[in-house]
């Protein structure tokens, strides 16, 4: 597998700074965890010659394959353990009129993925095994964010305009098969920046770039059960710790939250960044949480602890971060950074972790 490093300029990435020690039992050697020597690893970058960013990626449910969108109306997917050559992806087409933004795998099956794009304002929904999407949804208003629910029939999606809306998987009327259609939200309206399932599927996470909480809404009646104060330049990224035991939320305020999901209180803050948080992953094992933000660079810290363990050097800011389902490898992307008598801004996709 050909790699492609690539070195970003030293004084774009502040140095991390470490705050005091932990307690002790809450240590890695103390709780018997084995944890990678994260700054053993180099970023992995692959470019592509684009005036437009990466905007979007995003890994399948059994983890061999990577999905990215962005630069044109073509979706690419990739298997990291075979190649990330830029050629060596299976593209997607027809499906969009315009430039992809956003991609959501199915959970339940690894080749079932959906596309949504602001421009043309459709969400298309994709079968990998066949080269033509599998359906189409026009909609009223531009898609920004989508996620699926646990049994992955329910998605709910945001808009350009902070809304939150939800689609189903089933049969309508006398429709001969199952499709995707608008559900019925019962004539609620609810505005969101981004949506996320809980891991049951009867909960919803909202936060909102202008809204100092988190709102946590019961599904699907969309009752709001609990209204979290999280940030004070507004919520725009959470992520559900895979063990159950944590919500995280970021913040314009550059800040990292991590609530305690049995009591809802804030028992962690992470303040590594120095920048806008972007987008938030926890690792597969809940160990790691990996933190993209506005500078060029990617934070990886302790769960448990909160304690920074290392600054993956990035090619520019990136607007997203995904760990691997069951590897300690995180994928980002985004756009390089314009310099006056340089090279023209390029997109980028990045992976870095043990093998990459």
């Amino acid at each position: 597998m050909a790699s492609q490093y690539s070195k970003p300029d030293e004084e774009d990435i502040p140095p991390l700074e470490r705050p005091p020690s932990p307690p002790l039992h809450t240590t890695f050697t103390t709780r018997g965890v084995h944890a990678p020597t994260f700054s053993a690893f180099r970023p992995r970058d692959i470019r592509f010659t684009s005036p437009q960013a990466m905007n979007h990626i995003a890994w399948s449910c059994d983890g061999k394959k990577l999905g990215a969108v962005g630069i044109d109306k073509i979706v690419r997917i990739w298997q990291p353990e075979k190649s990330m050559e830029p050629r060596s992806c299976t593209t997607y087409s027809g499906g969009h009129s315009d430039d992809v933004d956003y991609i959501a795998w199915n959970p339940t099956h690894p080749d079932l993925f959906c596309t949504s794009s602001q421009k043309d304002r459709r969400i298309v929904f994709w079968d990998g095994r066949q080269s033509r999407y599998v359906q189409q949804i026009p909609l009223k208003s531009s898609p920004a964010q989508l996620n699926y629910s646990p049994d992955g029939k329910t998605i709910v999606y945001t808009t350009v305009s902070r809304q939150l809306y939800v689609l189903t998987y089933g049969k309508r009327g006398d429709e001969p098969k199952e499709t995707w259609h608008p559900a019925d939200m019962g004539g609620k309206s609810m505005s969101a920046s981004t949506a996320t399932f809980n891991h049951v599927g009867d909960g919803i996470v909202l936060t909102h770039q202008s809204e100092h909480h988190v709102r946590i809404l019961d599904f699907p009646s969309f009752n709001v059960l609990h209204s979290l104060p999280a940030h004070v330049g507004g919520c725009v990224a959470a992520a559900l710790d895979p063990r159950g035991r944590y919500l995280a939320s970021g913040g314009n305020d550059s800040i990292v939250n991590l609530f305690d999901m049995s009591e809802w209180i804030c028992v962690r803050t992470i303040t590594a960044c120095d920048n806008s948080i972007t987008a938030l992953s926890f690792s597969h094992d809940g160990e790691f949480i990996a933190i993209s933000n506005a500078g060029s660079y990617i934070d990886i810290c302790a769960v448990e602890t909160g304690m920074p363990l290392h600054r993956v050097p990035a090619l520019g800011s990136s607007p997203t971060v995904s760990w691997h389902p069951s590897k300690h490898i995180i994928a980002f992307c985004g756009q390089t950074k314009h310099r006056e008598d340089g090279p023209a801004p390029s997109a980028w996709i990045s992976l870095f972790g043990p093998g990459m």
